[in-house]
């Protein structure tokens, strides 16, 4: 049987390669050069898990102290360098693979701060904010608005698949059996908010305002 501490571990690197794969392939849709691209493949793969770990008093962080995360992060960019085309025939690869990456931090994220004390509110939280942070400064790096603040169910889907893994432990089920429901409740919303454009209301501006801002952003 697999302890939760390695599973949530197995979990962790499984995620820092998917992501790292995201931060790759926007990379190079960039025209970054290679080290540019393992700069960002590492970031993207790394970042949320460094948040957490801080947060929670793990230090210092598994990306900073394990070389395996290291090596992962460089083997997706270099895998992504030298076989863009053929990742680049998946449908919507960078969104592809951040959705998975997502899913399997948030669930790595909640599962690692319910080892450490934290209680049930936290811990979800947590998990929310280790699967969005990655994303958030790839996307922060190459100068765009990060996903989270703009995208398709991002941070909600992080944070259900999150409340999923705490509410397992609640429930007293095993660890294996609630991350594969929260990873796969994240995927899900995550995938059909990007297939079929869910989204959470956003503010509207009324014609005059939106003739003002306009107006101010052309004197600016």
């Amino acid at each position: 049987m697999i302890g939760i501490e390695t599973l949530v571990n197995l979990l962790d690197l499984g995620g820092t390669f998917v992501f790292a794969i995201s931060g790759a392939l926007a990379a190079v849709n960039r025209r970054l050069d290679i080290f540019g691209i393992l700069v960002l493949a590492f970031v993207a793969g790394n970042f949320g898990g460094i948040t957490r770990d801080l947060l929670i008093g793990a230090v210092p962080p598994a990306a900073l102290s394990h070389e395996r995360y290291l090596l992962a992060s460089i083997m997706a960019g270099l895998i992504t360098f030298f076989s863009y085309s053929g990742v680049k025939r998946l449908r919507s690869p960078v969104l592809l693979f951040d959705a998975v990456g997502l899913s399997v931090f948030a669930v790595a994220g909640a599962g690692k701060a319910i080892e450490f004390g934290l209680n049930p509110v936290m811990a979800a939280l947590l998990g929310m904010v280790t699967g969005i942070g990655g994303g958030m400064m790839r996307d922060l790096l190459l100068m765009e608005i990060p996903q989270v603040l703009r995208s398709d169910l991002y941070a909600l889907a992080a944070l259900a698949g999150a409340a999923v893994v705490v509410i397992g432990h609640e429930l007293a089920l095993p660890y294996g059996v609630a991350a594969l429901a929260g990873g796969l409740l994240c995927f899900t919303l995550r995938f059909m908010a990007i297939r079929y454009a869910w989204r959470l209301p956003v503010g509207h501006f009324s014609a005059r305002e939106r003739a003002k801002a306009g107006k101010d952003e052309e004197e600016q």
